[in-house]
């Protein structure tokens, strides 16, 4: 069938042609993003009840919540907090496979069951269930120079002018504007007013409620045989502040005591928390999210195009700055791996070059690697894959790869010809008789390695599967290249080479020619000492040396595995830091801002610094709080520095070590987005007793300062505190009824006053605010305050509040949180990587201390951690499997189960090697036992048995003309010698590019090409010494066997068993 192909050259050009036309359809429409869909599917749910603590919080909205939410359909795990500042958010994470949007849907319904459970006032405001977009594409700050506009003003603008405009845009999931100050009616109450008049908070409340609404009065005329009809129309809502101010609230013989007389109005901020710099200037931050498998490069560029649009009316004074950008790492990354492939292409076409030393023959593996690289992309579309740093790494190694199918055609076609074929197109045909079983072989067990990694689930599945799919998919084209376009190319292109007399060349190729002599001569007499070495190993006497060689590299093999630190993924350059503040307990939000703008300053003579942002009042870690604050540092591109994200992350810290009166973590942005922010060991504390959280606090911090001790652990800290200051009101109720009042009367009154109520809404500018009730700053800043606030009791006198209750001085938490139902403290562990250590060390030592923790006290891991820990126990079923696979597939075409023990026991020896450059090259540059090095790994198991492969068949085939088993494992491998030499070192051509790799994404790139390159150099030079002498010993072996008598064997086996015996004696 393959003769086909050789005799009609255009048919096979046209298969290929075909697969280029398709490849290139798939790269057109296939998405661009950073990484696939890594992150779990997340939804949140979140409410807020104004005035509440984190206690009342907790018990009143996030208990209720949880209870209904537990068990939702395809959930693994599930974290909520409470905090202070009556905020409650429960974040619901999803498994893998499951349909965000319905996952939503089933978590809507099951609040919709708790709404009943919960305080009207959180009801009313309304208890938001979304969708969490896994990874913010862009992160934007609008910011203005001029004094006139401060942050309300910049963020309403923003959420009038802009953010619709975003939000319309195709592909966008979610655009938020991350602040506080959204437009709200603020009416300041006057407690000592309000008191002179005898009116309470509750009648503000209410009258307000009567007076602003919207009514439907009807139509005048209807029905009843008038000339006209005339609609009925009330003035609706109120709008102004004028409005608001005029609200009655008593009115007696012609005196009318109004909304403005007891408060000021104001159009001001919702809330007030909450404080943010860009560069120094008032700024909000708009957010930008992607929906799932959109193009995020196509995404960016098109938000681009329409804030610049937009930007051309704003207001004199506003600037545009994008302090995240994933098209920035993306395009670097993107370019940087282009470039690589570029580079590979030329290093592999050299090196084959060199061993072919005729640029027809080059020519040929040359057509065949974009021609499989292009096809894949096809391939990818239908299996809903995208354009990712995963798929583009694969078809880097592909590279190395694919070129190795059209190297063995072209190789073996030329051996026909030195043999004295007639001409190339008889070479190629008696060629393909040879070799196609060997190309079908090696090309099955390459595929087969990568069909165990995508059963696998969760997010290293995501991993596995599209760089192991991605790299099969390019090799299944290869094969088919190999088995089509490439034999008929050789018949088309290749020629028997002329006797030296008749290549006579100009002296400008003389250079050429003397090198390719000098070569040739080495590489003859490397192959003459070759076959002398695999004659020694294959004696009797010597083949114990083999059997050694296997045991001390797998004794290496394991025992590096063991030494060398493991992560997950890579810790990037992503080209920002963040640095998290934490002050005392209890400080105001004024204290937090100067201390977050004096470690803004910090970075004013970094010239890597080209953006600062600052939030005051919040902290990404800790949540929402007056004594936090984050700064954001925004890299300049990683062309224009030499130092690291890193390297700042150190110039910071170093420069934070002198400042008093706070706490500070730094660290550089993760590589994975959607697993928070962490970069170490995250993990939650649980106290499953149901008991104090002083006690599990104590717990808590006894279990942080033993793993303080360890080694392998540089810091661990818990953000959670239990010593902020705090008031606690205690009511004397005999009082309260004996006043004819009830404790909803003065419970109300300070929940107006000091916590603020939302009553009702206004509409302005075409969008809905909310009318809040408060006491004026003034009136509730200190105890004393406390005084002016009056109740009217049942015999209509007002008295003072501060008569029914008592206060005393007590210490809680700012935030509460719970992990799976059970109250829990977030603890960050940062690994002492300085010295040699990393994420893997320091969760074994964690499991390791866990045990001496006191009873109904527990933990699990969460975030990256979590998915670290689930694929540490994958992987070592991952490899078996590949290894089962293989083993099988050899055992089929062997039809043998003792020879496939030849090829399976190589590869301890090539894959110590990835380990051996590991820990002389890769240790001291933060390069870990992380997934790429684990998907580098799997490849190497199908590479190298694909070397073994080639022996061992040529072997076979050797076996059955005749030869003993030493000849034809000698002659076998000696025929093989250039070829594999050929393809290992085209190989290692491809990926030294990446194991050299600078800027965006070095340290995956160096994963990959530092370990793939010691796995197949060590393998490759070793390897070719050991597989000879393997398949010695197994052939013997499987001889002796069939000749015991124990299984019935064929007469021409018998034969044939019989007459290599008498030729070895």
């Amino acid at each position: 069938m393959l003769k086909i192909f050789i005799e009609r050259p255009v048919l096979s050009t046209v298969i290929s042609i075909l697969i280029v036309v398709l490849g290139i359809l798939g790269l057109s429409t296939l998405p661009v993003e950073q990484y696939p869909n890594i992150a779990p599917p997340t939804v949140r749910v979140w409410a807020n009840y104004s005035g509440a603590n984190a206690d009342v919080v907790m018990n009143s909205v996030v208990i209720p919540l949880e209870e209904q939410i537990n068990g939702v359909e395809g959930m693994t795990y599930m974290t909520s907090t409470a905090s202070n500042s009556g905020s409650a958010s429960i974040t619901i994470y999803f498994e893998q496979e499951v349909d965000p949007d319905m996952a939503t849907v089933n978590v809507q319904n099951r609040v919709n069951q708790a709404t009943s459970l919960l305080p009207a006032e959180v009801t009313m405001a309304g208890v938001t269930v979304q969708k969490q977009q896994t990874d913010n594409v862009l992160r934007i700050s609008v910011s203005s120079t001029n004094p006139e506009h401060d942050q309300q003003f910049i963020q309403n603008y923003v959420d009038i002018n802009v953010l619709p405009q975003i939000k319309r845009i195709s592909g966008v999931g979610d655009a938020s504007v991350m602040g506080a100050r959204t437009y709200s009616m603020r009416i300041w109450l006057k407690p000592d007013v309000m008191a002179s008049y005898g009116i309470t908070p509750q009648e503000v409340r209410q009258l307000l409620s009567d007076q602003n609404v919207e009514a439907a009065p009807g139509e005048l005329g209807q029905n009843s045989d008038q000339t006209f009809q005339y609609p009925l129309k009330y003035t609706g809502r109120l709008k102004t502040v004028e409005e608001f101010g005029n609200i009655v609230l008593r009115s007696s013989n012609g005196h009318i005591l109004r909304l403005s007389d007891v408060a000021d109005v104001e159009l001001g901020s919702m809330n007030y928390s909450v404080l943010s710099t860009t560069d120094g200037a008032p700024a909000v931050s708009i957010s930008v999210s992607q929906t799932s498998n959109s193009n995020a490069q196509e995404l960016i560029n098109r938000v681009k195009t329409e804030l610049n649009d937009v930007s051309k009316n704003f207001p004199p004074g506003f600037k545009l700055t994008y302090m995240s950008d994933a098209n920035e790492f993306l395009d670097a990354s993107i370019h940087k791996v282009v470039t690589t492939l570029l580079e590979a292409f030329v290093l592999v076409f050299l090196v084959v070059l060199i061993f072919l030393q005729s640029f027809r023959s080059t020519l040929i593996p040359a057509i065949a690697i974009p021609v499989a690289i292009i096809g894949s992309f096809f391939v990818l579309q239908l299996l809903g894959f995208s354009i990712n740093l995963l798929t583009l790494f694969a078809l880097v190694l592909a590279i190395g790869i694919v070129v190795d199918d059209a190297i063995v055609v072209v190789e073996a076609v030329h051996a026909q010809l030195e043999k004295g074929a007639k001409n190339a197109k008889e070479a190629t045909i008696e060629t393909m008789k040879e070799i196609a079983p060997a190309i079908v072989s090696i090309t099955l067990v390459m595929a087969s390695v990568f069909i165990p990694v995508s059963f696998i689930g969760g997010t290293s599945g995501v991993f596995y599967k599209q760089f192991g799919l991605t790299l099969a998919t390019a090799i299944i084209i290869s094969a088919i290249n190999a088995l089509t376009l490439s034999p008929a190319l050789s018949a088309l292109f290749l020629r028997p080479e002329p006797p030296e007399s008749q290549t006579a060349r100009p002296a400008k190729n003389n250079l050429i020619k003397r090198f390719f002599k000098f070569f040739n001569t080495y590489f003859d007499k490397l192959t003459v000492q070759y076959e002398k070495t695999l004659r020694f190993l294959g004696k009797k006497k010597h083949r114990w040396i083999t059997v050694a060689m296997i045991a001390v590299f797998s004794l290496i093999l394991f025992g590096l595995m063991r030494l060398i630190p493991t992560g997950f993924v890579p810790q990037e350059d992503s080209g920002e830091v963040i640095l998290m503040i934490t002050l005392p307990p209890g400080s105001s939000l004024e204290r937090s801002d100067s201390i977050v703008h004096q470690v803004a300053s910090l970075s004013e003579s970094i010239p890597e610094v080209q953006n600062v942002a600052t939030i005051s009042g919040i902290n990404f870690m800790s949540g929402l709080g007056s004594s936090y604050g984050t700064v954001m540092y925004k890299l300049t591109p990683w062309g224009e520095r030499k130092r690291t994200a890193s390297d700042i992350v150190s110039v910071l810290k170093q420069r934070t070590d002198s400042l008093i009166g706070a706490e500070f973590m730094i660290f550089s942005a993760p590589t994975l987005r959607g697993f928070g922010l962490a970069s170490g060991v995250d993990l939650k504390m649980q106290d499953k007793t149901g008991g104090n959280i002083t006690d599990f606090y104590a717990v808590t911090q006894k279990f942080l300062q033993e793993l303080q001790q360890q080694d392998e652990i540089l810091m661990a800290s818990t953000t959670f505190n239990p010593n902020f200051p705090q008031k606690q009101l205690d009511v004397n109720v005999p009082k309260v009824m004996e006043a004819g009042l009830s404790m909803n009367d003065v419970l109300s009154t300070l929940q107006i006053y000091i916590g603020s109520l939302y009553t009702s809404n206004i509409t302005l500018f075409g969008k809905s605010y909310r009318v809040i009730l408060q006491t004026s700053p003034e009136y509730r800043s200190k105890m004393d305050d406390l005084n002016s606030y009056y109740v009217r009791t049942a015999s209509g006198e007002m008295s003072p509040i501060t008569e029914y209750f008592t206060v005393t001085d007590v210490t809680g938490p700012q935030t509460i949180s719970r992990y799976n139902l059970y109250t829990s403290m977030d603890v960050t562990i940062i690994p002492n990587t300085a010295g040699g250590y990393s994420t893997g060390d320091v969760i074994n030592k964690v499991n390791e201390l866990s045990e001496g923790l006191a009873e109904g006290y527990t933990y699990e891991y969460s975030g990256m951690t979590r998915e670290e820990v689930q694929s540490g126990n994958q992987t070592f079923m991952i490899f078996m499997l590949c290894l089962i696979f293989v083993f099988l597939l050899l055992a089929a075409l062997y039809e043998s189960y003792i020879l496939p023990l030849a090829v399976i026991l190589s590869l301890p020896v090539g894959l110590a090697g990835v380990f051996i450059f590991l820990w002389l090259f890769g240790v001291h540059q933060g390069i870990t036992n992380s997934i790429y090095v684990q998907i580098s790994l799997i490849m190497l198991i199908g590479l190298l048995a694909k070397n073994a492969i080639l022996i061992v068949e040529y072997a076979i085939q050797r076996r059955k003309q005749g030869m003993n088993i030493v000849e034809a494992a000698v002659n076998g491998a000696v025929a093989r010698f250039r070829p594999i030499l050929m393809t290992s070192f085209a190989f290692i051509a491809g990926l030294t590019p990446l194991m050299l790799a600078t800027g965006a994404g070095a340290v995956g790139n160096r994963s990959i090409g530092l370990s793939a390159i010691g796995g197949m150099l060590i393998g490759t030079v070793l390897g070719v010494l050991v597989i000879p002498s393997l398949y010695i010993l197994f052939q013997t072996f499987e001889d002796r066997f069939r000749k015991s008598g124990l299984v019935n064997v064929d007469e021409d086996d018998d034969e044939t068993i019989k007459k290599n015996n008498e030729d070895e004696k």
